[in-house]
């Protein structure tokens, strides 16, 4: 590339002479466009009128000399900008697009733009335009981090991108560069320390800032941007939260001035760019980059100062857009339901093989995830199928107490009774006497395989073993008779007998219950 062409003290004066009264009345054009279109024209008739390249047959040496003093001219040109751009800012506080060194930028700002997003905004502040869009995910959308340290998942991240056509150019659309990263990191920082903890709001969140302009400060737009799509989404911040960029510029004197909201040719000319972002009540994020020596605490404090009164006018201008977080998310958003179950529990949940988690979904359409705490989120865009798979959850994982009361269903017939499912995994045995008030001759003539009836739970032994009871919640007929029981085809006494065995044993343990009975104890006469 070679070494850096630095212009003679006459190619200085020279071009100084030519230009420089052009060059400070381009400079205080006020638009973009129109400033760099005045002094690319400045450049050219300087370089065209006095620095042009000898035409004709010429030596080498007259070639190179002619060369070096136009290369020499382009680098003086540069200089005397950032020269100019300086002595209108420090010395007469003229900035490139005309506001006061305490003046911000135009606002304009909206939320929901977007309407089939979980929450979107558009901000712009003058020149820099950002649109982000925020999506609620389950915890299945956290991003792994795999990297030298040990791998992490993050609940929050925020993608930001900066495409060749926000500053007018013309270029590939690729992979993250420096800036998007950087930038990209800086917003996230800033904006993570107002969201809410994950157990309050267990949702992964990802935000997307696109750069669709950009004149200075983008990444205090994609804060801006950011918080806004936050809030329309429904997710509860903590607080409303802004960034801007501060300035510096030193005078011919030695004087040092500050200037808020600064603009890309202000930053490129300037000394510094002080990002800070924040809330009300404090600091969430800062960048510095610098090109003077070094900021003494004094200087720093006053930074502070007023990035604090122009991230507060900026709220305030944000508040009046959309004032606090919506009050639900967005309907096409998942609703994510926490449940929290006995650790224990959580192989009942899974079933073997994954057939119990699995059915609970495809019967209502929801995710659920399991943590090894026995924390379960079920995550469902229906309202109605997520309260469904959460009864099933809890059903499953709760403790069957005594005196609960279940609307169960029929699942097994035997002569001493019925087997009734009250959640799917748990059954409990209904014996023939338990089943309605009076003698009941046949399990039959009460409920049938498949039936729902409502039952309570009566006895819960040391094994887990349940006993329930339908009479328990019927009213007892008039006359108060009708304790007799059932007889379950082999008289009351036996199926009292067989009725004992199958509260002890499984579906079919009543048979073997039956036979210890009678080979364990004497027969009763």
């Amino acid at each position: 590339m070679g070494a850096p062409v630095l212009p003679s003290d006459e190619v200085m004066k020279f071009v100084k002479e030519k230009a420089y009264d052009s060059m400070k009345e381009a400079r205080k054009i006020n638009g973009k466009k129109e400033r760099n279109a005045k002094v690319d024209e400045v450049k050219k008739y300087v370089l065209d009128t006095f620095f042009a390249m000898p035409t004709g047959e010429i030596s080498f040496s007259t070639w190179q000399t002619a060369d070096k003093r136009a290369k020499e001219a382009k680098e003086a040109m540069r200089i005397m900008e950032k020269k100019v751009t300086h002595d209108l800012v420090s010395n007469h506080g003229i900035r490139p697009d005309g506001r006061t060194k305490d003046q911000i930028r135009k606002l304009d700002m909206e939320v929901s733009v977007l309407p089939r997003t979980h929450g979107s905004a558009f901000f712009q502040r003058g020149e820099t335009q950002s649109i982000v869009t925020c999506t609620l995910g389950t915890i299945k959308d956290e991003q792994i981090v795999d990297g030298l340290m040990p791998e992490y998942a993050k609940k929050f991240y925020l993608h930001y991108n900066f495409p060749p056509f926000c500053t007018g150019e013309a270029g590939r659309i690729m992979g993250p560069g420096r800036r998007e990263q950087g930038h990209g990191a800086l917003a996230e920082r800033s904006l993570r320390a107002i969201l809410p903890d994950p157990v309050e709001f267990p949702y992964t969140v990802r935000l997307i800032s696109e750069i669709t302009e950009s004149n200075g400060s983008s990444s205090m737009a994609s804060v801006c941007g950011g918080c806004l799509a936050l809030m329309d989404a429904g997710v509860p911040i903590k607080a409303t939260c802004a960034g801007i960029s501060v300035g510096r510029f030193t005078s011919s004197e030695g004087k040092v001035g500050h200037v808020i909201d600064i603009i890309g040719e202000e930053d490129f000319f300037g000394e510094m760019d002080f990002k800070v972002s924040g809330t009300r009540e404090g600091i969430t994020g800062i960048q510095l980059d610098l090109k003077a020596r070094g900021l003494s605490i004094e200087e720093i404090t006053t930074i502070f100062e007023i990035a604090r009164k122009g991230r507060i006018d900026i709220i305030g201008q944000m508040e009046a857009v959309i004032a606090e977080p919506r009050g639900d998310i967005s309907k096409f958003a998942p609703r994510i339901i926490t449940v929290k179950i006995d650790p224990e529990k959580i192989g009942k949940l899974i079933g073997p093989g994954g057939k119990m988690i699995r059915g609970i979904q495809e019967r209502t359409g929801a995710q659920i995830d399991v943590e090894e705490d026995g924390t379960v989120f079920i995550a469902c865009a229906d309202s109605e199928k997520a309260a469904q798979a959460r009864a099933e959850v809890e059903a499953l994982g709760a403790e069957i107490k005594l005196g609960s009361i279940y609307d169960g269903k029929v699942i097994s017939i035997k002569d001493f009774g019925c087997f009734i499912e009250l959640v799917p995994g748990t059954d409990g045995m209904c014996h023939v006497s338990e089943l309605a008030h009076g003698f009941v001759k046949n399990v039959t003539e009460v409920v049938k395989i498949g039936d729902v009836v409502k039952v309570k739970v009566i006895n819960v032994d040391d094994s887990g073993r349940i006993k329930l009871s339908r009479k328990a919640l019927l009213e007892a007929p008039a006359g108060g008779g009708g304790e007799g029981g059932g007889g379950g085809g082999g008289g009351g006494d036996r199926g009292r007998r067989d009725g004992g065995g199958g509260d002890r044993g499984g579906r079919d343990g009543g048979r073997d219950g039956g036979r210890r009975d009678r080979e364990g104890a004497p027969a009763q006469q």
